[in-house]
């Protein structure tokens, strides 16, 4: 079975004017996203600056999540790192929070064989019981998961069940889902190619995009899990220039400070992140009126 079908935010971490984690923000966050039917709370990821927080910031915000959520949706907590001994240490505390799954993303910077892949998610998944989503996002990590790598990791590895796939290579995708006979939960690391995603078998987006407009996000993907492909294409091009928007820079740069102007507070990015270009934000700004969003000027 799977952690959940449709639309999982991959939800930021506010922050206060001290820079620290603001837990207040995120539990007002948390509700938000539930009250608008969001499937699944990713904590934790890209967009949640994992790499920024500390390893007891990082547990904290877990262990924040889940108690927040209290089962009403899955938690799924981001535990990857390009260290196997720290990924496995993050992912028994995640574990041990109760977290519902975890997010592996693939070893940046120093970055791995194919081989070194297999060892290392290998390593972590026997770390726990959770059931483990892979991340495939080489554009920020600089290091791909082969499809030959993905289907040999989810025949062998029991509690290797799904992946997050952020490569922006369609073919790539149908070749996991090809090599694989399907029996992969395949999600969309992608907010302009969920429904493309989709049709190649994938159940779900685990989603930047979700953040400003949770209830749409989770219509595209739960409308054509349903059968009605006119509406999920509707909603996907709908919300695209949106979505260039929310990645005219790098992510979450653009997504914070669309909740800012939502008046969510949610604060600023941390360093070495910088505020938007004036440029970018009034296209961000003009995008966000477009969908009918109100926002502070």
């Amino acid at each position: 079975m799977a952690l959940f079908k449709g639309a999982g935010v991959a939800i930021v971490t506010p922050f206060n004017e001290k820079n620290e984690v603001n837990y207040e923000k995120l539990g007002e966050l948390i509700e938000f996203q539930i009250a608008n039917h969001t499937d699944s709370i990713i904590i934790c990821g890209t967009t949640g600056e994992a790499s920024t927080l500390t390893e007891e910031e990082h547990i904290d915000c877990i262990r924040f999540a889940v108690e927040k959520v209290n089962k009403r949706v899955p938690v799924i907590a981001g535990t990857g790192s390009n260290c196997t001994a720290t990924a496995i240490y993050l992912s028994k505390e995640a574990e041990r929070c109760g977290a519902d799954g975890l997010l592996l993303v693939t070893p940046y910077y120093n970055k791995a064989t194919q081989k070194g892949l297999i060892e290392h998610f290998t390593a972590v998944a026997k770390s726990v019981s959770l059931p483990i989503i892979l991340y495939n996002v080489p554009g920020r990590t600089g290091c791909n998961i082969l499809p030959q790598t993905v289907a040999a990791l989810v025949k062998n590895v029991d509690n290797i069940v799904g992946i997050k796939e952020a490569s922006g290579n369609i073919a790539q995708v149908a070749d996991i889902m090809c090599l694989t006979d399907g029996n992969i939960d395949m999600y969309s690391g992608n907010d302009e190619m969920v429904v493309p995603i989709l049709s190649l078998g994938g159940i779900g987006v685990i989603s930047v995009l979700s953040n400003v407009v949770p209830k749409e996000t989770h219509d595209m993907a739960a409308s054509y899990l349903e059968g009605d492909v006119d509406t999920a294409r509707r909603l996907q091009l709908q919300y695209l220039p949106l979505i260039n928007a929310l990645f005219c820079e790098v992510n979450p740069i653009p997504v914070k400070t669309a909740l800012n102007l939502m008046g969510f507070e949610v604060g600023p990015t941390r360093m070495p992140l910088s505020a938007m270009e004036p440029h970018n934000l009034e296209r961000l700004k003009n995008e966000l009126r477009k969908c009918n969003i109100t926002i502070k000027d």
